[in-house]
C-alpha cells in the first residue's frame, strides 16, 4: 500500500504564496506584458507578415500620437476610472455589483432629462445644480433597489444587478425615441447645441479638463474613504466575514445599503460627466460597456483606487491602439481584438503567479518521501 500512495503523489505542487512586496507584484505584471508582446509578435508575423515593431509603434501613435489623442485618451481613462472606483466599495464588501452599466445610464438619463425639460426655463447655475443632483440621485436609487432586496431578503445581487442593466437600457431607449430629433429617428442629437444649457463648463480651451479633475478628486476621496474612514473599515469587515461584523456590532444591512448608495451615486456622476461633459446627448450605448470593463479594472488593481489609474490607462491605451492598427494596416477589428485579448489575458494570468507558487518535483524526490 505504501508504494501505491507514493505513485499518487503530485509532481506539480501549487501553494498559496506569502504576500509579495508591491514592487515584486508589479514586476511580475510587467514581465507578463512583455511575454504577451512577444507572443503577439509571433502571431503577427505568422498570420499577417507585418513587422510587429511597426504594429506596436502604430498602437502608440494611435493612443498618444497627437495632442488631441492624448486628451481623448485621458478623457476615456477618466470615465473608465470613475465607474471603476464607483463599483469598488461594493466589490470590497463582497457585494457583486454587476449593475454599474445601468446605474451610469440612469444617471445620464437624469442629466439629459433636466437638460431637455428645463434647458430654457432655469438660470444656467440653477440648471447645472439640478443636473448634478438629479444624476447622483438617479444612480443611487438604481443601486439602492438591489441593495434593499439583498439586505432584507438575501436575494442574489449578481443576477439582480445584471437584470437592472437591461431594464435601464430599455428605459433609456424609450426616452431616446420619445425625444428623438427628427421624430422617430431614434437619435436625440446634441442637446441644447446653441445655448449649451446644462453643459459642464470648459476650463480654458480644454473641454475635458473639468471631467478629468473631478475624477481625480473622486479617486483620492475613494482611496481615503476605503483606507482610513470608519465606513471603509466596516465594509471591509463585512466583506471578510458577515458573522464577524455582526459579532463586533456592525449593522450589516445598514452597511450594504449605505455602500450601494455610494456606488450608485458615483455611477450617476459618471453618467453626468458623459452626458453633460462629453457627449452632450444620451443613447443606450452611452456607458459603452464601461460598467463591465470596470469590474476588470477594480479586480486587477486589488480594489486600490490609486492602482486603478494604471489599469484603466492600460486598458484604454490598448483599445485606442487596436483601433489604429486596424485602420493603418487594413486588419479587421477581430485581429486587433485578438491582440488586445492576448495582452489582457496575460495580465490577468499574472495574478495567479502573484498569489500562488508552483513547485515541480521529480519522481525521485516523490519516491524519497
Amino acid at each position: 500500500m505504501k508504494p501505491e500512495k507514493k505513485a499518487h503523489e503530485q509532481l506539480v505542487h501549487i501553494s498559496k504564496r506569502a504576500a509579495l512586496p508591491a514592487w515584486k507584484s508589479w514586476l511580475i505584471r510587467l514581465l507578463s506584458v512583455l511575454a504577451s508582446l512577444i507572443l503577439c509578435a509571433v502571431i503577427i508575423v505568422l498570420f499577417t507578415g507585418d513587422n510587429p515593431l511597426q504594429i506596436y509603434a502604430t498602437m502608440i501613435k494611435g493612443a498618444v500620437g497627437t495632442t488631441r489623442r492624448v486628451w481623448g485618451l485621458m478623457q476615456n481613462v477618466a470615465m473608465l476610472l470613475c465607474v471603476s472606483i464607483a463599483v469598488t466599495p461594493a466589490f470590497k464588501m463582497r457585494f457583486w455589483n454587476i449593475g454599474g452599466e445601468g446605474q451610469v445610464l440612469m444617471g445620464g438619463l437624469a442629466t439629459a432629462s433636466c437638460m431637455i425639460l428645463f434647458g430654457d426655463k432655469l438660470p444656467p447655475a440653477v440648471l447645472l445644480l439640478l443636473v448634478v443632483v438629479a444624476s447622483i440621485v438617479a444612480g443611487a436609487i438604481w443601486a439602492l433597489i438591489p441593495a434593499v432586496f439583498k439586505a432584507i431578503w438575501n436575494t442574489n445581487e449578481t443576477l439582480f444587478t445584471l437584470m437592472m442593466n437591461y431594464i435601464a437600457i430599455q428605459i433609456v431607449s424609450y426616452f431616446v425615441y420619445i425625444w428623438s430629433v427628427p421624430k422617430g429617428s431614434g437619435k436625440i442629437g446634441v442637446i441644447n447645441a446653441v445655448t449649451q444649457a446644462g453643459w459642464l463648463p470648459s476650463i480654458g480651451k480644454y473641454s475635458y479638463l473639468l471631467n478629468i479633475l473631478i475624477v481625480a478628486a473622486l479617486t483620492v476621496f475613494m482611496y481615503v474613504y476605503l483606507k482610513y474612514s470608519k465606513h471603509g473599515y466596516e465594509l471591509t469587515v463585512v466583506g471578510e466575514s458577515e458573522n464577524t461584523a455582526k459579532y463586533i456590532g456592525i449593522n450589516v444591512k445598514k452597511v450594504i445599503i449605505r455602500t450601494m448608495l455610494l456606488s450608485g451615486a458615483l455611477c450617476g456622476v459618471a453618467g453626468l460627466l458623459l452626458v453633460s461633459g462629453t457627449d452632450h446627448t444620451i443613447t443606450r450605448d452611452t456607458a459603452a460597456g464601461r460598467g463591465f470593463t470596470a469590474i476588470m479594472v477594480s479586480w486587477l488593481a486589488k480594489f486600490n483606487p490609486l492602482y486603478m489609474v494604471l489599469t484603466s490607462l492600460l486598458l484604454v491605451f490598448m483599445q485606442k491602439g487596436a483601433t489604429e492598427i486596424s485602420t493603418v494596416f487594413g486588419l479587421n477589428d477581430s485581429f486587433s481584438d485578438i491582440i488586445t485579448g492576448i495582452i489582457i489575458f496575460f495580465i490577468i494570468g499574472s495574478e495567479f503567479f502573484i498569489n500562488y507558487t508552483v513547485k515541480f518535483r521529480s519522481r525521485k524526490e516523490v519516491a524519497a518521501q
